[in-house]
Formats: C-alpha cells, structure tokens, sequence
C-alpha cells in the first residue's frame, strides 16, 4: 500500500471514529425522560393478571426502567402522603429520552395491552424530562 493510500485510510479512519464519538456524545446529553402515574386500581387481580406482565414487557422493550411502584397492585410499598391525600397506586419508570418515552405509548402493542389495563383501573400520567447532570 503506497503512503497516499496509507493517509487517506488513516483520514477514513479518524473521521469515523469521530463521527461515532460525536454521536455517543451527543446521546449521553440527552436527558432521561420519567413517567409518573396516578393509578385507581378498581380490580387489583385482574390489573396484576391481564395488564401488568403484558405491559411490563413493552415497557422494558422501549427501554423503560421501574424506579417506584407503590399503592394497589403493587409490591407492599405504601404510598404515603406529605401534603393533601395520597393516590392509591403511584409507579415512577425512566426512560433513556422522551422520544423513546413517546414511542413506548403510541406503540400499537401498547395501545391494546392499554384498552385491557382500562377494565381494571383508573390512569392519570404525565411525563417530565430529568436532568442531564445526573
């Protein structure tokens, strides 16, 4: 290989290896995105049986982490109140961005499993950003 090959493979690959770096950089800026719902569980064993594993596995699938769940239907965690009265079942899941947040809920899969956790409770969620400095 004459030298002019050997530097312009060396210039391929440093620009690739900048490029690849710019964008790990680029992703770890971005900040997580956190799902935060208010739950009215009316039939806790219907909700545990036909709703939650289903669900759980879409979740995860959009790389959803659980970080709290507390209330009815929930693993014996309380939700306790410090102002005002407390919500029956409350769950916290992280995701890696709000876009991956937002494809998790309008996924079709999800929208289904959705219709079935309806029979059996009550949803008031709401989505925040977290912060990058974590």
């Amino acid at each position: 290989m004459n030298s002019g090959c050997k530097i312009g493979l060396v210039m391929l690959t440093c620009t690739a290896a900048g490029a690849f770096g710019s964008e790990a950089l680029h992703s770890e800026a971005r900040p997580p995105a956190y799902l935060i719902g208010q739950i009215d569980v009316t039939d806790p064993d219907g909700y545990a049986k036909e709703y939650l594993p289903k669900a759980r596995e879409i979740i995860k699938a959009h790389g959803g982490k659980l970080v709290a769940a507390a209330g009815a239907a929930a693993t014996g965690s309380q939700v306790v109140a410090v102002d005002g009265d407390p919500p029956k079942r409350v769950i916290i899941y992280m995701y890696p961005s709000m876009e991956a947040l937002q494809a998790w809920r309008n996924d079709p899969a999800y929208t289904q499993v959705r219709a079935v956790g309806e029979k059996y409770a009550a949803y008031h969620t709401f989505a925040v950003e977290g912060s990058v400095a974590n």
